[in-house]
């Protein structure tokens, strides 16, 4: 019997599912509220860390007794996780700020996902300094400020400059920091060079900064290395 030569075959070569920008890196849950246990999604990208389940607990803790019908600012998203509890736990409004555009679009899907009204938030994509000073379409003031950027980079100070500057927040307004540090002297400092460059000049004064002469810090917690506060603005 003649044999019959087989056609070889391409070797096969194992594939490993690599990591896309585009991929999702993990999941992080929602804790509380309407949407509780729901799961929104975030990238690997340097610096994206979401708010650890036991930290947002004692935040939304001390915020229980403001969030319902809140004007929210989740300044740096990242996974948008601190943004989608306040509107789990009542909030009416979140703007959302990513720089990172793939991460940006993640957030457009995890807002699909909860079936959030377009009535109930917005997502815009830039820094957010650049935002609170350009954009046209935020609130005229926000009740709760969620501030959480990478924590080399000290992005709490401008994002907190253009705040003031742009009267988007008042000594109403609850401001949740978290850093490596405790922050409650350099916001102090912040405060105080604001008023300094604030003072008579050939130009208008900036108003915004009148009447205010630091934080005052409400709330204080250390989990590991994270340092998170509930500041507000504190009147003379």
């Amino acid at each position: 019997m003649k044999k019959t030569s087989r056609a070889r075959q391409p070797k096969k070569t194992l594939k490993t599912k690599a990591k896309t920008q585009n991929s999702a890196a993990g999941d992080v849950r929602i804790i509380g509220g309407q949407f509780k246990r729901r799961s929104v999604s975030f990238i690997d990208a340097e610096g994206l860390r979401p708010t650890p389940d036991r930290l947002r607990e004692t935040l939304f803790n001390w915020l229980i007794a403001d969030i319902h019908d809140a004007q929210v600012l989740d300044s740096c998203a990242g996974s948008g996780v601190l943004g989608f509890e306040a509107l789990s736990r009542g909030a009416a409004y979140t703007t959302f700020i990513e720089i990172n555009p793939v991460q940006n679009n993640m957030l457009r899907q995890s807002a699909e996902q909860l079936r959030l009204d377009t009535a109930n938030y917005q997502i815009i994509q830039g820094t957010a300094e650049q935002v609170l000073t350009q954009n046209q379409t935020l609130p005229h003031h926000f009740d709760i400020v969620f501030i959480d950027p990478p924590y080399a980079q000290d992005l709490w100070q401008p994002i907190l400059t253009a705040l003031i500057k742009q009267l988007l927040i008042s000594t109403e307004t609850l401001i949740y920091l978290e850093a490596d540090k405790d922050l409650t002297l350099q916001l102090n400092q912040l405060v105080a060079s604001l008023n300094e460059s604030s003072e008579p000049r050939s130009e208008p004064q900036v108003e915004t900064v009148q009447g205010i002469v630091g934080f005052e810090c409400l709330k204080q917690t250390k989990v590991g290395q994270v340092v998170a506060g509930l500041y507000r603005l504190l009147p003379s």
